[in-house]
């Protein structure tokens, strides 16, 4: 069975990343303030480390719980800081509650996180056609514009390339080479 050339095929959780959720679109509030806050995480890291440690990031983060992660404390924050089951950069911790902060303010002004974010792809999945993970672009000019209009609304650690990252994961973007069993056809919307 082919797969996508970056999975680590001697890694049951690599694969089933892969296999399960990669590519696959999601529309959940809360798991889609999730991914952006563990694509956040992996700024300057491997998703590797980071995948590994996402059930430890559940645990710590109250499951990604917008509402309970705003009432953190900075007895809280520091705890953060000292736990191993996470990341414990100082910033990227924070940047957990001000997300939260904002992931809230943008579902009350477009009734859920999902239609805003998936706005800017007009509501649609994007099927690229990439024979090669060598072609699959780190940033587009989607990206571009999603890192901006995050910033500007008052997200941290969503920079361009990060932000196409989080597209990829959250299926708004579904790159699976095209050999790739994963790949799904769907001729309406491929680029």
């Amino acid at each position: 069975m082919k797969r996508c050339e970056w999975v680590k095929l001697e890694e049951p959780l690599y694969v089933d990343y892969h296999d399960k959720e990669w590519g696959v679109p999601v529309y959940d509030d809360q798991h889609l303030f999730e991914m952006l806050c563990l694509e956040g995480a992996q700024a300057g890291l491997s998703w590797w480390t980071i995948l590994q440690k996402r059930e430890g990031y559940r645990a710590a983060f109250d499951q990604f719980d917008a509402s309970k992660i705003i009432l953190y404390t900075e007895e809280k924050l520091e705890e953060l800081r000292q736990d191993t089951r996470i990341v414990r950069n100082k910033l990227k911790i924070a940047s957990v509650v001000s997300n939260a902060q904002s992931f809230l303010k943008i579902q009350e002004k477009y009734g859920s996180f999902s239609h805003y974010i998936w706005g800017f792809v007009n509501h649609e999945q994007i099927v690229n056609k990439w024979s090669s993970i060598a072609e699959v672009p780190v940033t587009t000019p989607i990206s571009d514009r999603m890192s901006k209009q995050l910033k500007k609304d008052g997200f941290k650690f969503v920079g361009s390339t990060i932000c196409y990252s989080y597209m990829q994961a959250i299926g708004m973007v579904n790159d699976h080479v095209t050999d790739c069993f994963c790949r799904t056809e769907v001729s309406d919307n491929e680029h």
